[in-house]
């Protein structure tokens, strides 16, 4: 049923059109975390897995293409454009992941997971851990974001993001 509720979801917006800069729904919620399918103006569509706490949010973004991109978000940043940082990421105290070269964009700090088996067991550890630490690259905590409810929704994010390779190919 949840599969049918999601192609339904994607039926509607591709329906609404891109009238304005993005339009989202939201199609799993668990715990402090929720999944939207978002279209675009250009009409291309993504989904998303987001945990927020106040004006901060970490949110892993997933497409058709096999991209996953990792956002941190806080409204207390100000990076403007054109810089990276080397961040370290830390799920419950497993020991450290590597984000070199992430890109700093206004209020966010984006990286791409590499589509290998590292990717796979970084994104495992996510949806196994309990809380994400964010450092910079001199190990000092940055911030923390909670991982309750990941496993459920970073599953929730990979059926979205088979539901928008179906609603592609009219021959799945």
């Amino acid at each position: 049923m949840a599969k049918h509720f999601l192609a339904a979801m994607l039926g509607a917006l591709a329906a609404a059109g891109p009238a304005g800069a993005q339009q989202s729904e939201v199609v799993f919620t668990r715990g402090a975390w929720e999944v939207r399918v978002v279209q675009f103006e250009d009409g291309t569509m993504s989904c998303v897995a987001q945990v927020t706490h106040g004006p901060d949010s970490f949110s892993i973004w997933a497409d058709t293409a096999e991209a996953v991109r990792l956002q941190f978000y806080s409204d207390a940043w100000e990076f403007g454009e054109g810089s990276t940082a080397d961040l370290n990421v830390e799920v419950d105290r497993r020991g450290p992941w590597s984000m070199t070269g992430a890109e700093l964009y206004l209020q966010s700090v984006l990286f791409d997971i590499p589509d290998s088996d590292d990717g796979v067991r970084f994104l495992t550890e996510i949806m196994r851990g309990n809380v994400l630490h964010l450092r910079n690259d001199a190990g000092q905590a940055v911030m923390d974001y909670s991982l309750s409810g990941s496993s459920a929704s970073i599953s929730a994010l990979i059926d979205c993001v088979d539901a928008l390779n179906r609603s592609a190919n009219p021959f799945n």
